[in-house]
């Protein structure tokens, strides 16, 4: 820890507390993908009561606005990959999305139902996959978990939609925020820095030691996506990441 920069106290502070809170206490971040993927269908309630079982220290899924107003835990544009309907995701109501059935009849939620069901056990990494997220996302964690601060949150923010990020941060200064790269994480370095970030989640394939010392050196935390070979598992890990995600949490256990 001696080599971050002073920049980096504050989020020391919150990844000690989501230490602390974690089933196994550790420094490394265990992340469950869209809960526990490699298990049960992805971002459903199932999917989080098995990360939970799995022993995550942390766990991740995306959020779309629908057309009524909700949040709802889903990661494609569309349905046609997990379920028999084409529809596009933000078109539908929350009338509509009631009747609708994933593959092995798992539904999907709301947000506010995947925050009831953590209750506070694991942070929840929330990715703003859909455009004009971010104002309802803090709105709904405001309302449900309004005690939060940048010592205490149990959110960490993060998205591809860099520009969601800048309305999250200008909603508020101190909420924890990652910036998703799927290129050159070091090209990510001026956003994370102008957001106050506290992590850059880049894709594993571009991450190696090199890239984790001047990340590091910068003030940010390495949240690497999405890893689940053995081999890679032990590869970011000797590479000094802060933490990954899996689909496999208990390959790290």
């Amino acid at each position: 820890m001696m080599k971050y920069t002073k920049h980096f106290s504050s989020v020391v502070l919150g990844t000690a507390l989501w230490a602390s809170c974690s089933p196994q206490g550790n420094d490394f971040l265990v992340i469950g993908h869209r809960g526990a993927m490699g298990h049960v269908l992805e971002n459903t309630l199932a999917s989080i009561d098995t990360a939970l079982s799995l022993g995550v220290d942390m766990i991740e899924i995306d959020v779309y606005r629908i057309a009524s107003g909700q949040l709802v835990v889903f990661h494609d544009d569309t349905l046609g990959r997990l379920s028999v309907y084409q529809d596009s995701i933000e078109h539908l109501t929350i009338e509509a999305l009631d009747t609708i059935r994933l593959h092995d009849g798992h539904a999907i939620p709301t947000l506010a139902q995947v925050i009831d069901r953590i209750q506070g056990r694991v942070p929840l990494n929330i990715e703003l996959k859909g455009a004009g997220t971010a104002a309802p996302t803090y709105a709904l964690i405001q309302e449900l978990t309004p005690q939060q601060n940048s010592q205490s949150s149990p959110y960490l923010i993060s998205s591809f939609r860099w520009d969601e990020l800048e309305i999250m941060r200008s909603l508020d200064a101190e909420l924890p925020i990652a910036v998703l790269t799927e290129d050159d994480p070091l090209l990510a370095l001026d956003m994370a820095h102008k957001l106050r970030a506290q992590a850059i989640n880049p894709y594993y394939k571009n991450v190696d030691a090199s890239v984790v010392d001047a990340l590091h050196q910068a003030g940010f935390q390495v949240f690497p996506w999405t890893v689940n070979e053995p081999e890679d598992l032990e590869a970011m890990k000797a590479a000094g990441v802060d933490g990954l995600f899996t689909n496999f949490p208990e390959r790290l256990r």
